[in-house]
């Protein structure tokens, strides 16, 4: 599998100026943005996949960046976080939240910036990973707060064939399964990623 992360991450960095600010990271797990921690202060790092965390602070100690990044194993919408930032980033997984007007509220309270990093509605992956109307869901909550600024981006996820990209999508259940047996003869498949910043401010 192949997917543009430095090229995602620009566009992140472009978006909003992280650069000195104290960053709490919702989500922030596996480690492939990681990047983006160049800019900030510090970063709190929120994830509650513990396995996610390890590989996050993995590919921090790589990057050495270990000593920016504090790391809080929970659901973000009950754990007790240690500190108050500069600005929330929901790093692709405000969808996955079970209330995001309670995660966005909740992250409004932590930080006068909140910015969402997310699956785009027209993204054709997240329909193949069924989360289509999740991402659908939570752009709807979104556009209730003061989003002061808005731009959607493309990029695309590869893969060499369709065992590939069954091993990616197969945790997501059986309709990802069937829906990817269309690839079934393919090589060099490639899938669009639509994505979406939002930037809500709350102070």
């Amino acid at each position: 599998m192949a997917t543009d992360y430095a090229l995602m991450i620009r566009n992140l960095l472009s978006f909003y100026d992280f650069k000195g600010k104290t960053m709490i990271a919702i989500g922030a797990g596996g480690g492939q943005f990681v990047g983006y921690g160049r800019a900030p202060r510090r970063i709190v790092a929120v994830d509650q996949d513990a396995a996610a965390l390890d590989q996050l602070r993995e590919a921090a100690s790589k990057n050495n960046m270990s000593e920016k990044f504090e790391f809080v194993h929970g659901d973000f919408l009950t754990v007790d976080l240690p500190v108050r930032g500069d600005v929330v980033l929901f790093d692709f997984c405000l969808h996955e939240m079970a209330d995001a007007a309670l995660a966005l509220n909740r992250a409004g309270g932590l930080a006068g910036d909140v910015v969402v990093f997310d699956h785009g509605r027209a993204s054709e992956w997240a329909y193949y990973v069924v989360e289509e109307e999740k991402v659908k869901r939570s752009w709807s909550v979104l556009e209730r707060f003061r989003v002061v600024r808005h731009q959607e981006y493309s990029a695309e996820q590869r893969f060499k064939d369709h065992a590939e990209l069954l091993a990616k999508v197969k945790v997501q259940g059986e309709t990802a399964i069937v829906r990817i047996e269309k690839f079934k003869t393919q090589t060099d498949i490639r899938i669009p990623l639509a994505y979406e910043l939002a930037l809500v401010q709350f102070s």
